[in-house]
C-alpha cells in the first residue's frame, strides 16, 4: 500500500504543476495575441 501512496502522491503533483503551467501557457499566448505584457505590468 505504500508504494499505491507514493505513486498517488506524484501523480497529483505532476497534476497541479501541469495545471499551472497550463494556464501560464494559455495567458502567454493569449497575451501574444492581444499584445501585452504577460504579468500586467509596464517595462518602458
Amino acid at each position: 500500500m505504500k508504494l499505491y501512496q507514493k505513486r498517488m502522491l506524484i501523480l497529483a503533483a505532476v497534476i497541479v504543476i501541469a495545471a499551472v503551467l497550463g494556464r501560464l501557457a494559455v495567458r502567454a499566448f493569449m497575451n501574444l495575441l492581444l499584445g501585452g505584457t504577460l504579468f500586467g505590468g509596464n517595462f518602458l
